[in-house]
């Protein structure tokens, strides 16, 4: 019985010892957070990110079918205008041009037969004519003269039209031969190739790419796309800064030479694609390359500079109190506030109002009408009064 006391005793005063540490616990005080006011440079800028790429590109491709018999040029290459960069087999094209010479030769071959005939046949006409003056041919063999001749006409007219389509054959395979021949269309660098010595490229309906040709690198644009939120905000000569992940620690610059009114909607979202003008004289930047863009809007140098965070916080009593701060006095009536709305606003407002003079009084009327906050300020206030205050404002 006494080891069950002592048990109990214990246990007794271990409870009591945490209740009482407990409740000496003081309150949870909250954490405030300051931060200086600097000076400096604010800027109003607008981010987003696009893909660099060359000022022109030009896609090579072939009009003609075959495999590829040679290459000339290969990545990175610098070519000229006019320079052989590739070459397809010519063979059935040298071809087709032989058996186009050859209809041609058999066109021709028609038209000078053709061409003695006309002359034999209006010979005879010449001849049926005389003798039928005299009468000494009966009128049928006249006429079947007179058909022979027309339709000796008619079939060299035929014949040349065939010379015609004969020799209009033999330019298309000869141009087709020459196409056989790829060159640059431009002075450039070569920053895509497509095809490989031996491969067969069809062109049927859409011309096979060869080869991608860049102008000038030294130039180059970066394709932008600004949200429908921002674009009202964006104009041409704009200043813009980018970085790449290739050079993380460079900053580049460049300048807004237009804004497409053509809407990219992807998932519901509406971007406009901008373009932006970025010179590269040392080869630093690369077609393909992720920039990451951000447009300056606005700048003011020199200005005074305070968190955003500082200007949204907005304290209650409760704070005060916690921080063992006294509560700081009411903001004067006429100032564009919320606290008439509140019952303490509205209070210490009728206890103001009540102490004035009518002069006073007046004037207070006048200063919030003749505003159009004002207005609308005493109007709110007005609408939250009760029947006695709306009184006393009368």
């Amino acid at each position: 019985m006494k080891r069950t006391f002592t048990l109990l005793l214990l246990t007794s005063l271990v409870i009591s010892a945490g209740v009482y540490t407990y409740l000496r616990q003081p309150d949870i005080v909250p954490e405030v957070r300051t931060a200086t006011v600097s000076k400096g440079d604010v800027v109003d800028s607008v981010g987003a990110t696009g893909i660099l790429e060359a000022v022109t590109t030009v896609q090579v491709g072939s009009q003609v079918s075959g495999k590829i018999e040679e290459l000339y040029a290969d990545f990175n290459s610098i070519v000229r205008a006019g320079e052989v960069i590739a070459r397809l087999d010519p063979s059935l094209f040298e071809t087709q041009v032989e058996q186009s010479k050859a209809n041609l030769i058999r066109a021709q071959a028609d038209v000078e037969r053709l061409t003695i005939a006309i002359d034999d046949a209006e010979t005879k006409l010449a001849r049926a004519e005389g003798l039928s003056a005299r009468d000494l041919i009966p009128a049928s063999e006249l006429e079947a003269a007179q058909v022979e001749a027309r339709l000796a006409e008619a079939q060299l007219r035929s014949s040349r039209a065939q010379m015609t389509q004969a020799e209009a054959s033999l330019n298309q395979v000869n141009v087709n031969l020459e196409h056989t021949i790829i060159t640059s269309p431009i002075d450039g660098i070569v920053i895509s190739r497509q095809v490989d010595v031996g491969q067969t490229v069809a062109a049927s309906m859409q011309a096979p790419i060869l080869f991608m040709l860049a102008a000038d690198l030294t130039k180059m644009k970066v394709n932008a796309n600004i949200d429908e939120s921002d674009v009202g905000r964006i104009r041409p000569g704009q200043a813009v800064k980018f970085r790449v992940d290739a050079y993380p620690e460079s900053e580049f610059e460049g300048l807004v030479s237009q804004v497409r009114m053509e809407p990219i909607i992807v998932e519901n979202v509406v971007t406009y694609m901008t373009l932006i003008d970025v010179p590269n004289p040392d080869l630093r930047l690369k077609p393909g390359m992720t920039a990451t863009v951000t447009l300056e809007i606005a700048r003011r140098n020199d200005a005074l500079r305070i968190p955003n965070a500082a200007l949204r916080f907005r304290p209650t009593d409760d704070m005060f109190l916690a921080l063992s701060l006294p509560v700081p006095e009411q903001p004067e009536v006429g100032r564009s506030d919320s606290q008439g709305s509140r019952p303490e606003g509205r209070r210490q407002m009728m206890e103001r109002f009540q102490n004035m003079s009518e002069e006073e009084r007046t004037t207070m009327r006048e200063q919030l009408g003749a505003r159009p906050e004002g207005r609308r300020q005493m109007m709110e206030r007005f609408q939250n009064m009760s029947e006695e205050e709306r009184t006393t404002m009368r």
